[in-house]
Protein backbone atom coordinates (compact mmCIF):
# COMPACT_ATOMS: atom_id res chain seq x y z
CA UNK A 1 0.00 0.00 0.00
CA UNK A 2 1.72 3.06 -0.99
CA UNK A 3 1.90 6.08 1.57
CA UNK A 4 0.02 9.40 1.67
CA UNK A 5 1.36 12.16 0.58
CA UNK A 6 3.42 14.14 3.62
CA UNK A 7 2.42 18.01 4.42
CA UNK A 8 4.31 20.13 4.29
CA UNK A 9 3.95 23.95 4.49
CA UNK A 10 5.85 26.09 2.26
CA UNK A 11 5.99 30.07 2.79
CA UNK A 12 7.49 32.93 0.64
CA UNK A 13 6.42 36.53 -0.17
CA UNK A 14 5.71 35.54 -4.42
CA UNK A 15 4.48 32.85 -5.82
CA UNK A 16 4.65 32.49 -9.63
CA UNK A 17 2.81 32.75 -12.03
CA UNK A 18 0.59 34.71 -9.76
CA UNK A 19 2.45 37.24 -8.60
CA UNK A 20 6.61 37.32 -9.41
CA UNK A 21 9.44 39.80 -9.55
CA UNK A 22 12.33 37.23 -9.64
CA UNK A 23 13.61 33.92 -9.54
CA UNK A 24 12.02 33.37 -6.29
CA UNK A 25 8.88 32.97 -7.61
CA UNK A 26 9.40 30.78 -10.42
CA UNK A 27 11.11 28.45 -7.55
CA UNK A 28 8.41 28.78 -4.84
CA UNK A 29 5.97 28.18 -7.83
CA UNK A 30 7.33 25.04 -9.44
CA UNK A 31 8.25 22.85 -6.68
CA UNK A 32 5.06 21.88 -5.28
CA UNK A 33 5.07 19.85 -8.33
CA UNK A 34 7.91 18.58 -8.78
CA UNK A 35 7.75 17.44 -4.60
CA UNK A 36 4.28 15.80 -5.25
CA UNK A 37 5.95 13.20 -7.29
CA UNK A 38 8.57 12.91 -4.07
CA UNK A 39 5.23 11.88 -1.76
CA UNK A 40 4.68 15.54 -0.39
CA UNK A 41 1.80 17.70 -0.75
CA UNK A 42 2.71 20.97 -0.45
CA UNK A 43 0.72 23.70 0.35
CA UNK A 44 1.75 27.44 -0.27
CA UNK A 45 1.34 30.72 2.02
CA UNK A 46 1.76 33.67 0.39
CA UNK A 47 0.59 37.17 1.19
CA UNK A 48 -3.19 38.34 0.06
CA UNK A 49 -1.54 41.44 -2.23
CA UNK A 50 -4.47 42.70 -4.22
CA UNK A 51 -3.55 41.28 -7.72
CA UNK A 52 -2.98 37.63 -5.98
CA UNK A 53 -6.91 38.38 -4.57
CA UNK A 54 -8.30 39.50 -7.81
CA UNK A 55 -6.78 36.11 -9.34
CA UNK A 56 -8.45 33.35 -6.70
CA UNK A 57 -11.57 31.57 -7.89
CA UNK A 58 -13.41 30.06 -5.44
CA UNK A 59 -11.95 30.59 -2.07
CA UNK A 60 -12.80 29.47 0.91
CA UNK A 61 -11.87 31.18 4.39
CA UNK A 62 -10.68 28.65 6.69
CA UNK A 63 -9.38 30.86 9.63
CA UNK A 64 -9.87 34.14 10.98
CA UNK A 65 -8.13 36.49 13.55
CA UNK A 66 -9.05 39.60 14.96
CA UNK A 67 -5.60 40.82 15.76
CA UNK A 68 -2.26 39.59 14.03
CA UNK A 69 -0.09 42.20 14.94
CA UNK A 70 -2.68 44.63 15.13
CA UNK A 71 -4.80 44.36 11.90
CA UNK A 72 -7.76 41.95 11.00
CA UNK A 73 -6.44 38.74 8.97
CA UNK A 74 -8.06 35.78 7.47
CA UNK A 75 -6.74 32.00 5.90
CA UNK A 76 -8.07 32.20 2.48
CA UNK A 77 -7.75 28.79 0.44
CA UNK A 78 -7.51 27.90 -3.44
CA UNK A 79 -6.46 26.39 -5.73
CA UNK A 80 -4.87 28.34 -8.11
CA UNK A 81 -2.50 27.21 -11.82
CA UNK A 82 -2.38 23.80 -9.99
CA UNK A 83 -1.33 25.36 -6.46
CA UNK A 84 -2.42 24.61 -3.19
CA UNK A 85 -2.82 27.79 -1.77
CA UNK A 86 -3.26 29.37 1.74
CA UNK A 87 -3.49 33.42 0.85
CA UNK A 88 -2.92 35.76 4.19
CA UNK A 89 -5.27 38.11 3.52
CA UNK A 90 -4.62 41.36 5.31
CA UNK A 91 -6.16 44.12 3.54
CA UNK A 92 -4.40 46.94 5.89
CA UNK A 93 -1.09 45.19 4.90
CA UNK A 94 -1.40 43.71 1.44
CA UNK A 95 -4.32 45.86 -0.21
CA UNK A 96 -2.31 48.42 -2.45
CA UNK A 97 -1.02 49.28 -5.39
CA UNK A 98 2.66 48.66 -6.10
CA UNK A 99 4.62 45.84 -6.28
CA UNK A 100 5.46 43.48 -3.63
CA UNK A 101 8.09 45.36 -1.54
CA UNK A 102 8.24 49.04 -3.07
CA UNK A 103 5.67 52.00 -3.51
CA UNK A 104 4.76 53.78 -6.76
CA UNK A 105 8.42 56.31 -5.76
CA UNK A 106 10.28 52.89 -5.70
CA UNK A 107 11.12 52.98 -1.89
CA UNK A 108 10.37 49.93 0.13
CA UNK A 109 7.18 50.32 1.87
CA UNK A 110 7.43 51.82 5.23
CA UNK A 111 5.87 48.95 7.00
CA UNK A 112 7.55 45.78 5.23
CA UNK A 113 8.64 44.42 8.33
CA UNK A 114 5.43 44.21 10.24
CA UNK A 115 3.81 43.25 6.73
CA UNK A 116 6.26 39.89 6.67
CA UNK A 117 6.72 39.22 10.50
CA UNK A 118 2.14 39.12 10.02
CA UNK A 119 3.34 36.39 7.25
CA UNK A 120 5.58 34.87 9.43
CA UNK A 121 3.25 34.86 12.11
CA UNK A 122 0.90 33.38 10.53
CA UNK A 123 2.72 30.67 9.20
CA UNK A 124 4.02 29.80 12.68
CA UNK A 125 0.04 29.81 13.81
CA UNK A 126 -1.00 27.21 11.10
CA UNK A 127 2.31 24.83 11.31
CA UNK A 128 0.56 25.06 15.03
CA UNK A 129 -2.55 23.41 14.13
CA UNK A 130 -4.75 26.69 13.59
CA UNK A 131 -6.18 24.77 10.45
CA UNK A 132 -8.81 22.05 11.05
CA UNK A 133 -7.42 18.98 9.75
CA UNK A 134 -4.26 20.03 8.68
CA UNK A 135 -0.64 20.39 9.87
CA UNK A 136 2.41 20.39 8.26
CA UNK A 137 5.56 17.54 9.21
CA UNK A 138 7.72 20.46 8.55
CA UNK A 139 7.81 24.29 7.16
CA UNK A 140 9.72 25.62 4.29
CA UNK A 141 11.26 28.46 4.48
CA UNK A 142 11.98 31.14 1.51
CA UNK A 143 14.30 33.89 2.23
CA UNK A 144 14.29 36.89 5.04
CA UNK A 145 10.00 37.73 4.33
CA UNK A 146 9.49 34.33 6.19
CA UNK A 147 12.67 34.46 8.33
CA UNK A 148 10.89 35.26 11.61
CA UNK A 149 8.43 32.14 11.72
CA UNK A 150 11.33 29.83 14.00
CA UNK A 151 10.94 32.51 15.85
CA UNK A 152 7.06 32.90 16.82
CA UNK A 153 7.05 29.00 16.61
CA UNK A 154 9.67 28.74 19.52
CA UNK A 155 7.55 32.04 20.92
CA UNK A 156 4.48 29.67 21.36
CA UNK A 157 6.29 26.53 22.54
CA UNK A 158 6.30 24.78 19.65
CA UNK A 159 9.30 22.15 17.57
CA UNK A 160 8.01 22.16 14.37
CA UNK A 161 11.41 21.95 11.61
CA UNK A 162 11.66 24.45 9.38
CA UNK A 163 14.24 24.56 5.90
CA UNK A 164 15.53 28.16 5.53
CA UNK A 165 16.11 28.42 1.60
CA UNK A 166 18.23 31.31 1.40
CA UNK A 167 17.61 32.56 -2.61
CA UNK A 168 19.40 35.97 -2.06
CA UNK A 169 21.59 36.56 0.98
CA UNK A 170 21.97 40.34 -0.08
CA UNK A 171 18.63 40.90 1.51
CA UNK A 172 18.68 40.76 5.21
CA UNK A 173 14.93 42.18 6.29
CA UNK A 174 16.46 44.92 8.62
CA UNK A 175 14.23 46.39 11.42
CA UNK A 176 15.40 48.66 13.99
CA UNK A 177 15.54 47.09 17.71
CA UNK A 178 13.11 49.48 18.99
CA UNK A 179 10.43 47.35 16.93
CA UNK A 180 10.68 44.03 18.95
CA UNK A 181 6.83 44.74 20.56
CA UNK A 182 5.63 46.15 17.87
CA UNK A 183 6.40 43.29 15.43
CA UNK A 184 4.94 40.34 18.68
CA UNK A 185 9.09 39.68 19.51
CA UNK A 186 9.63 38.60 23.36
CA UNK A 187 13.16 39.39 22.53
CA UNK A 188 14.24 36.30 23.39
CA UNK A 189 17.33 34.76 20.74
CA UNK A 190 17.37 38.53 20.35
CA UNK A 191 21.77 38.73 21.08
CA UNK A 192 24.67 38.14 18.50
CA UNK A 193 23.78 34.15 18.77
CA UNK A 194 19.98 34.83 17.50
CA UNK A 195 18.35 37.09 14.84
CA UNK A 196 20.22 39.98 16.60
CA UNK A 197 22.18 41.86 13.84
CA UNK A 198 24.25 45.58 14.83
CA UNK A 199 21.07 46.16 17.11
CA UNK A 200 19.00 45.07 14.33
CA UNK A 201 16.25 42.74 14.13
CA UNK A 202 17.03 40.77 10.82
CA UNK A 203 14.64 38.49 9.81
CA UNK A 204 17.09 36.38 7.69
CA UNK A 205 19.72 35.65 10.25
CA UNK A 206 16.03 34.98 12.19
CA UNK A 207 15.65 32.18 9.97
CA UNK A 208 19.58 31.33 9.65
CA UNK A 209 19.67 30.55 13.29
CA UNK A 210 16.40 29.11 14.23
CA UNK A 211 15.60 26.87 11.55
CA UNK A 212 16.90 23.33 11.51
CA UNK A 213 18.53 23.18 8.30
CA UNK A 214 19.51 26.13 5.81
CA UNK A 215 19.55 25.27 2.11
CA UNK A 216 20.40 27.37 -0.56
CA UNK A 217 19.70 27.44 -4.61
CA UNK A 218 23.51 25.68 -5.64
CA UNK A 219 26.50 24.07 -4.59
CA UNK A 220 28.91 26.97 -4.94
CA UNK A 221 26.66 29.74 -3.82
CA UNK A 222 26.68 27.72 -0.63
CA UNK A 223 30.80 27.63 -0.48
CA UNK A 224 30.62 31.34 -1.43
CA UNK A 225 28.15 32.37 1.70
CA UNK A 226 30.96 31.30 3.69
CA UNK A 227 33.39 34.55 2.70
CA UNK A 228 33.36 37.40 3.51
CA UNK A 229 32.87 38.88 -0.42
CA UNK A 230 29.99 36.79 -0.84
CA UNK A 231 28.60 36.28 3.01
CA UNK A 232 27.09 39.88 3.38
CA UNK A 233 27.83 39.97 6.89
CA UNK A 234 26.22 36.64 7.63
CA UNK A 235 28.92 34.49 6.45
CA UNK A 236 30.42 33.80 10.24
CA UNK A 237 26.46 32.70 11.09
CA UNK A 238 26.91 30.16 7.72
CA UNK A 239 30.35 28.75 8.90
CA UNK A 240 28.85 27.90 12.55
CA UNK A 241 26.04 26.04 10.94
CA UNK A 242 27.97 24.11 8.06
CA UNK A 243 27.27 20.97 8.91
CA UNK A 244 23.10 21.96 8.52
CA UNK A 245 23.63 23.92 5.10
CA UNK A 246 22.91 22.01 1.66
CA UNK A 247 22.97 23.58 -2.05
CA UNK A 248 20.62 22.19 -4.33
CA UNK A 249 20.78 23.87 -7.90
CA UNK A 250 17.16 24.88 -9.02
CA UNK A 251 15.33 23.81 -11.99
CA UNK A 252 13.38 25.51 -14.62
CA UNK A 253 9.67 24.42 -15.77
CA UNK A 254 10.26 22.60 -19.08
CA UNK A 255 7.24 22.06 -19.93
CA UNK A 256 6.40 26.39 -20.24
CA UNK A 257 9.95 26.97 -21.61
CA UNK A 258 9.94 24.27 -24.43
CA UNK A 259 11.15 25.09 -27.54
CA UNK A 260 9.82 22.51 -29.45
CA UNK A 261 6.02 23.79 -28.42
CA UNK A 262 6.44 27.49 -27.18
CA UNK A 263 3.11 28.63 -28.14
CA UNK A 264 4.56 32.36 -27.77
CA UNK A 265 7.75 31.72 -30.64
CA UNK A 266 8.31 29.55 -33.91
CA UNK A 267 8.55 26.40 -32.39
CA UNK A 268 12.24 24.84 -33.13
CA UNK A 269 13.80 21.26 -32.65
CA UNK A 270 17.52 22.56 -32.78
CA UNK A 271 19.82 25.28 -34.83
CA UNK A 272 18.48 25.25 -38.49
CA UNK A 273 14.92 26.36 -37.10
CA UNK A 274 15.70 28.45 -34.39
CA UNK A 275 17.42 31.12 -37.01
CA UNK A 276 13.49 31.65 -38.41
CA UNK A 277 13.21 33.23 -34.60
CA UNK A 278 16.62 35.28 -35.18
CA UNK A 279 15.50 37.18 -38.07
CA UNK A 280 12.24 38.09 -36.21
CA UNK A 281 13.62 39.24 -33.48
CA UNK A 282 15.99 41.80 -35.10
CA UNK A 283 12.83 42.74 -37.04
CA UNK A 284 10.82 43.30 -33.83
CA UNK A 285 13.91 45.03 -32.15
CA UNK A 286 14.79 46.94 -35.50
CA UNK A 287 18.31 45.37 -35.38
CA UNK A 288 20.26 45.21 -39.06
CA UNK A 289 20.92 42.02 -40.52
CA UNK A 290 24.27 40.79 -39.42
CA UNK A 291 27.45 38.48 -39.63
CA UNK A 292 27.68 38.65 -35.83
CA UNK A 293 26.07 37.30 -32.66
CA UNK A 294 22.76 38.35 -31.56
CA UNK A 295 23.16 38.72 -27.67
CA UNK A 296 20.59 39.50 -25.30
CA UNK A 297 20.32 40.57 -21.77
CA UNK A 298 16.91 39.78 -20.40
CA UNK A 299 17.29 41.09 -16.50
CA UNK A 300 17.08 43.25 -13.21
CA UNK A 301 19.21 46.01 -14.03
CA UNK A 302 21.44 46.19 -11.26
CA UNK A 303 25.38 46.23 -10.32
CA UNK A 304 24.61 42.92 -8.67
CA UNK A 305 24.14 41.77 -12.02
CA UNK A 306 27.51 43.06 -13.85
CA UNK A 307 25.17 45.13 -16.26
CA UNK A 308 27.76 48.03 -15.69
CA UNK A 309 30.79 45.71 -16.61
CA UNK A 310 28.55 44.91 -19.67
CA UNK A 311 27.95 49.24 -20.57
CA UNK A 312 31.96 49.15 -20.79
CA UNK A 313 32.36 46.05 -23.02
CA UNK A 314 30.11 46.81 -25.48
CA UNK A 315 31.67 48.57 -27.62
CA UNK A 316 34.39 46.38 -28.03
CA UNK A 317 31.80 43.87 -28.64
CA UNK A 318 29.96 46.02 -31.48
CA UNK A 319 33.20 46.52 -33.26
CA UNK A 320 33.31 42.42 -34.45
CA UNK A 321 29.71 42.96 -35.09
CA UNK A 322 28.11 41.82 -32.12
CA UNK A 323 24.55 43.01 -31.57
CA UNK A 324 22.48 42.94 -28.22
CA UNK A 325 19.09 43.52 -27.50
CA UNK A 326 18.15 44.12 -23.88
CA UNK A 327 15.25 43.48 -21.58
CA UNK A 328 15.07 44.89 -18.32
CA UNK A 329 14.17 47.66 -15.66
CA UNK A 330 15.65 48.22 -12.65
CA UNK A 331 18.46 50.80 -11.65
CA UNK A 332 17.49 53.91 -12.91
CA UNK A 333 21.20 55.18 -14.16
CA UNK A 334 21.61 51.83 -16.02
CA UNK A 335 18.73 52.47 -17.79
CA UNK A 336 19.40 55.81 -19.09
CA UNK A 337 22.66 54.38 -20.04
CA UNK A 338 22.07 51.65 -22.23
CA UNK A 339 19.06 53.77 -23.80
CA UNK A 340 21.71 55.87 -24.80
CA UNK A 341 23.53 53.11 -25.97
CA UNK A 342 20.58 52.47 -28.44
CA UNK A 343 20.57 55.56 -29.33
CA UNK A 344 24.43 55.56 -30.31
CA UNK A 345 24.26 52.60 -32.06
CA UNK A 346 21.09 51.95 -33.92
CA UNK A 347 20.53 48.46 -36.04
CA UNK A 348 23.14 47.07 -33.24
CA UNK A 349 21.46 48.00 -29.59
CA UNK A 350 17.97 48.14 -29.28
CA UNK A 351 16.24 48.40 -25.30
CA UNK A 352 13.17 47.86 -23.77
CA UNK A 353 12.56 48.98 -20.75
CA UNK A 354 10.71 46.56 -18.58
CA UNK A 355 9.40 43.30 -18.21
CA UNK A 356 7.02 41.21 -20.42
CA UNK A 357 7.05 37.37 -20.37
CA UNK A 358 5.90 36.73 -24.13
CA UNK A 359 9.04 38.65 -25.10
CA UNK A 360 11.39 37.12 -22.92
CA UNK A 361 10.37 33.55 -25.00
CA UNK A 362 11.17 35.18 -28.67
CA UNK A 363 14.29 36.83 -26.97
CA UNK A 364 15.69 33.84 -25.66
CA UNK A 365 14.22 31.70 -28.73
CA UNK A 366 15.64 34.03 -31.54
CA UNK A 367 19.17 34.92 -29.58
CA UNK A 368 22.22 33.59 -30.23
CA UNK A 369 23.51 33.98 -26.90
CA UNK A 370 22.06 35.44 -23.38
CA UNK A 371 24.25 37.42 -21.70
CA UNK A 372 24.79 37.13 -17.71
CA UNK A 373 27.76 38.91 -15.97
CA UNK A 374 26.89 38.76 -12.59
CA UNK A 375 28.95 39.55 -9.58
CA UNK A 376 27.16 37.09 -7.71
CA UNK A 377 23.92 34.77 -8.54
CA UNK A 378 23.26 32.58 -6.24
CA UNK A 379 21.46 30.05 -9.05
CA UNK A 380 19.83 31.96 -12.04
CA UNK A 381 17.57 31.06 -14.09
CA UNK A 382 18.36 32.85 -17.25
CA UNK A 383 21.48 30.83 -18.37
CA UNK A 384 19.09 27.87 -17.90
CA UNK A 385 16.06 29.68 -20.20
CA UNK A 386 19.34 30.37 -22.58
CA UNK A 387 20.22 26.64 -22.58
CA UNK A 388 17.42 25.41 -23.03
CA UNK A 389 16.50 27.11 -26.59
CA UNK A 390 20.13 27.12 -27.95
CA UNK A 391 20.92 30.81 -26.84
CA UNK A 392 24.69 30.29 -25.73
CA UNK A 393 25.23 31.54 -22.30
CA UNK A 394 28.18 33.88 -21.63
CA UNK A 395 28.39 34.13 -17.48
CA UNK A 396 30.19 34.50 -14.68
CA UNK A 397 31.86 32.14 -12.87
CA UNK A 398 29.95 32.71 -9.82
CA UNK A 399 27.08 30.59 -8.35
CA UNK A 400 24.99 28.70 -9.89
CA UNK A 401 26.07 29.80 -13.36
CA UNK A 402 29.23 27.89 -12.45
CA UNK A 403 27.06 24.74 -12.00
CA UNK A 404 25.61 24.81 -15.24
CA UNK A 405 27.22 26.13 -17.90
CA UNK A 406 30.44 24.11 -19.32
CA UNK A 407 33.09 26.71 -20.47
CA UNK A 408 33.94 26.04 -24.02
CA UNK A 409 38.10 25.83 -23.59
CA UNK A 410 39.89 23.72 -25.71
CA UNK A 411 39.64 19.94 -23.66
CA UNK A 412 35.35 20.21 -23.59
CA UNK A 413 35.49 21.75 -27.73
CA UNK A 414 37.48 18.35 -27.95
CA UNK A 415 35.41 16.23 -25.91
CA UNK A 416 32.05 17.24 -27.14
CA UNK A 417 30.34 18.96 -24.09
CA UNK A 418 31.06 22.55 -23.97
CA UNK A 419 27.51 24.56 -23.91
CA UNK A 420 28.50 28.42 -23.30
CA UNK A 421 31.82 30.78 -22.38
CA UNK A 422 32.44 31.26 -19.03
CA UNK A 423 34.78 34.29 -17.51
CA UNK A 424 36.57 35.03 -14.16
CA UNK A 425 37.37 37.08 -12.75
CA UNK A 426 33.98 39.82 -12.94
CA UNK A 427 35.95 42.44 -14.51
CA UNK A 428 35.61 44.50 -17.68
CA UNK A 429 38.70 43.23 -19.59
CA UNK A 430 37.38 39.10 -18.77
CA UNK A 431 33.74 40.14 -20.04
CA UNK A 432 35.67 41.34 -22.83
CA UNK A 433 37.60 38.74 -23.58
CA UNK A 434 34.24 36.10 -22.84
CA UNK A 435 33.01 38.37 -26.26
CA UNK A 436 35.79 38.09 -28.29
CA UNK A 437 35.68 34.40 -27.89
CA UNK A 438 31.89 34.65 -28.61
CA UNK A 439 32.25 36.33 -31.81
CA UNK A 440 35.34 33.74 -32.88
CA UNK A 441 32.95 30.51 -32.37
CA UNK A 442 30.36 32.41 -33.77
CA UNK A 443 32.38 33.04 -37.01
CA UNK A 444 32.23 28.78 -37.09
CA UNK A 445 29.22 27.84 -38.06
CA UNK A 446 29.45 23.98 -37.57
CA UNK A 447 31.37 24.56 -34.10
CA UNK A 448 28.86 26.79 -33.14
CA UNK A 449 25.92 24.54 -33.98
CA UNK A 450 27.41 22.12 -32.00
CA UNK A 451 27.12 24.15 -29.19
CA UNK A 452 23.91 25.33 -29.17
CA UNK A 453 23.15 21.32 -29.63
CA UNK A 454 24.90 20.82 -26.68
CA UNK A 455 22.85 23.65 -24.84
CA UNK A 456 19.75 22.50 -25.92
CA UNK A 457 20.58 18.78 -24.42
CA UNK A 458 21.71 19.91 -21.38
CA UNK A 459 19.70 19.03 -18.33
CA UNK A 460 18.18 22.17 -16.70
CA UNK A 461 14.83 20.52 -14.77
CA UNK A 462 14.28 19.09 -11.75
CA UNK A 463 14.71 15.86 -12.01
CA UNK A 464 17.89 15.71 -10.27
CA UNK A 465 16.70 18.45 -7.07
CA UNK A 466 13.38 17.55 -6.50
CA UNK A 467 14.56 13.99 -5.05
CA UNK A 468 17.54 15.51 -2.80
CA UNK A 469 14.65 18.24 -1.32
CA UNK A 470 12.44 15.55 -1.00
CA UNK A 471 15.28 13.48 1.24
CA UNK A 472 16.35 16.48 3.19
CA UNK A 473 12.16 17.01 3.96
CA UNK A 474 12.18 13.44 4.96
CA UNK A 475 15.10 13.62 7.72
CA UNK A 476 14.33 17.19 9.10
CA UNK A 477 10.61 15.47 9.83
CA UNK A 478 12.04 12.03 10.74
CA UNK A 479 14.24 13.28 13.01
CA UNK A 480 11.66 15.47 14.45
CA UNK A 481 9.39 12.78 15.17
CA UNK A 482 11.47 10.35 16.80
CA UNK A 483 12.09 13.83 18.86
CA UNK A 484 9.19 13.35 20.00
CA UNK A 485 8.38 10.29 20.12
Amino acid sequence: MSRAPRPVLAVASECAPLVKTGGLADVVGALPAVLSAQGWAVRTLIPGYRKVMSALKRAKVIAEWSDLLGVEARIVSAKAEGLDLLVLDAPALFDREGSPYLDADGNDWRDNDLRFAALSLAAARIAGGALDGWRPELVHLHDWQAGLTPVYLRQGGLHIPCVMTIHNIAFHGLAPGERLSALGLTGAGFDLDGYEYYGHISALKAGLTGARAINTVSPTYAQELTTPEFGMGLDGVIRARWADVSGILNGIDTETWNPEADPLISPFKGPPGKAANTRALRTEFGLAASGGPLAVVVSRLSDQKGLDLLLDALPAFLEQGGQLALLGSGDRKLEHAFLAAADAHPGQVSVRIGYDEALSHRLYAGAEAVLVPSRFEPCGLTQMYGLRYGALPVVARTGGLADTVIHANAAALAAGCATGIVHDPQSVPALEEALRQLCALHAMPAVFRRLQKNAMKHPVGWEGSAPLYAALYARLADEAATETA
